[in-house]
């Protein structure tokens, strides 16, 4: 299993197809935000979302986009609160704060946002 932590310090690409996002990592998420949709529902009745795990990575499905690269311009990001799977969610310091950027051949750049990035808690 690759661990967030792992992804960082490799400089692992995501994709994207359609409305589909794969991080090369598995996870608990937490949050998520793209455009103005600030998503804390990952339960399967959730309107918004649908996350699926695979052995090496997370499937993140969003549900009211058809596509995402019409959805997210290449001046914003879809942010992301998550914690590596065999880590203590109660931990803040676990919490890793993600910007996934949107790039070219359906290649998505994923980056440990500053402190000074905006997300609402």
């Amino acid at each position: 299993m690759k661990t967030i932590e792992d992804s960082l310090k490799n400089n692992l690409k995501g994709l994207y197809y359609g409305n589909r996002i794969l991080l090369p990592f598995n996870c608990y998420l937490l949050k998520v935000i793209i455009e103005d949709d600030i998503i804390m529902d990952f339960s399967p009745n959730s309107k918004s979302i649908y996350v699926h795990e695979e052995d090496n990575f997370t499937e993140i499905y969003f549900k009211q986009f058809k596509n995402i690269k019409d959805t997210v311009s290449k001046y914003e990001t879809i942010k992301l609160i998550a914690v590596e799977k065999a880590k203590d969610i109660f931990n803040f310091d676990n919490h890793y704060k993600l910007a996934v950027h949107i790039e070219e051949e359906h290649k998505l750049t994923i980056e440990k946002t500053d402190e000074d990035i905006l997300f609402i808690e």
